[in-house]
């Protein structure tokens, strides 16, 4: 990965793990290796080019290990490695806070505060 200039840490933090799929998959990776067809099951919404180009984007900055099986047909898994593995106290703090928002939809008004 080539070296880029942030003006601030979050700024890092999304250029490694911003997008609409990479931190879904980092979450599905982080119980374990997991198919590349297993992970298109489970984002029904990504399209193969989009799952694939956030799969290599991930494997790039070193957080994802693509490992081919040769056999017939090919099977390739995906696993995190311990840098992706460093991001997981990162997602589980995203979770919580999502199921927070989630849990408060009924109580509170929406973003932008009307009903």
């Amino acid at each position: 990965m080539r070296q880029q200039q942030f003006t601030c840490p979050v700024e890092a933090t999304l250029s490694l793990i911003g997008g609409k799929y990479k931190p879904l998959l980092l979450w599905h990776l982080k119980d374990g290796p997991q198919r590349y067809m297993a992970l298109q099951r489970l984002l029904p919404g990504a399209t193969p080019k989009m799952l694939t180009q956030q799969l290599r984007a991930l494997e790039e900055c070193g957080m994802v290990r693509r490992k081919v099986i040769p056999e017939r047909p090919p099977k390739t898994v995906y696993s995190l490695t311990p840098f992706g593995e460093s991001v997981v106290p990162v997602l589980d703090a995203m979770c919580r806070w999502g199921q927070d928002f989630l849990d408060q939809q009924n109580t509170q008004p929406p973003c932008g505060g009307r009903r």
